[in-house]
């Protein structure tokens, strides 16, 4: 397909933003990555599902992405096209058959936004997402965790795209999940999730919120822009406390740095390039591995073609 028609067949299937050559460093959160072929943003379900089989058909690489908060992309950029999840925006609640309370939301829909929606109408079972960044479909695909809580532990049911476009409801029962992880086919877009909460004191449910987003406040470095936690934490030592054994806090490869405050966040102190952040990571990752013999696994997902 030649340059034109690429360009002008994205616009007849969006009806949204269409970006081309887009500077990635503007949508991820650590705030690096080089320019993206096209950068789409489907406003519905059934509209994405069209996307993903032509582009498909056509041969055209492309990938699904939420709100880019653990996503690194090579200052090279990406060659094809990225599917940002963001206008998928519907939410709700109804009662459930088993007496909770059913949350359901599309995968551009903020976890601040659930959370604050369950506080809303007294629910319970959501507040360990207080404070973590991104949204439903990208906190569900890796089973986003915190004090004690999973993703898993409140997944009723989800919705998957397949890369024909199809869309196909998946019980609790038939989901694989994993430490940090959501078994799925390699072309499965989660779209939906329906999540089962229970009816709770509002006070009760507000309070323990606002205890976990202090205590994030507390420990992470969010005054510089980052990517979240970079490595999954091995077995029953986190990361950060290994990294910081490792003598690594406050290490820097130019504005990259290992977060003084916490050594699982590599944060970017001012201008740091995509080739800064993953030098730093390897950095950690073979110095961690000389000291305890631990091989750390990358949390964060890093995409894209070196410049």
């Amino acid at each position: 397909m030649d340059h034109l028609s690429f360009r002008e067949k994205l616009k007849e299937l969006v009806s949204g933003e269409v970006l081309f050559d887009e500077p990635m460093n503007r949508h991820t959160s650590i705030g690096v990555g080089g320019k993206a072929d096209a950068l789409l943003f489907p406003k519905k379900r059934e509209e994405l599902g069209q996307i993903i089989a032509r582009l498909r058909q056509d041969g055209i690489s492309y990938l699904p992405v939420g709100n880019c908060t653990n996503l690194i992309v090579r200052d090279g950029g990406f060659r094809g096209v990225l599917i940002s999840l963001r206008d998928l925006r519907e939410k709700g609640i109804r009662p459930d058959e088993s007496g909770g309370v059913c949350l359901h939301a599309e995968a551009g829909v903020p976890l601040s936004e659930i959370v604050n929606l369950s506080v809303e109408e007294s629910l319970t079972g959501m507040e360990f997402c207080a404070g973590i960044p991104g949204s439903v479909g990208g906190g569900v695909r890796m089973n986003a965790g915190a004090y004690g809580r999973e993703m898993k532990d409140i997944v009723k049911s989800i919705t998957l795209i397949n890369g024909t476009g199809r869309a196909r409801s998946v019980d609790r029962g038939k989901l694989r999940f994993a430490y940090r992880n959501l078994d799925l086919p390699e072309d499965a877009v989660v779209v939906r999730a329906e999540f089962l909460l229970q009816k709770g004191s509002k006070e009760q449910v507000r309070s323990k919120v606002k205890e976990i987003v202090a205590m994030r406040k507390e420990k992470h470095p969010l005054q510089y822009r980052s990517a979240g936690s970079i490595f999954k934490n091995p077995g029953t030592v986190p990361a950060g406390r290994l990294i910081e054994e490792a003598g690594l806090k406050g290490s820097r490869i130019g504005d990259a740095m290992v977060s003084e405050e916490h050594g699982n966040f590599i944060v970017n102190a001012g201008t740091a390039r995509a080739g800064d952040i993953i030098a730093l990571i390897e950095r950690v990752e073979e110095l961690v591995f000389l000291k305890r013999g631990i091989r750390l696994e990358r949390e964060v997902k890093i995409i894209g073609e070196e410049e």
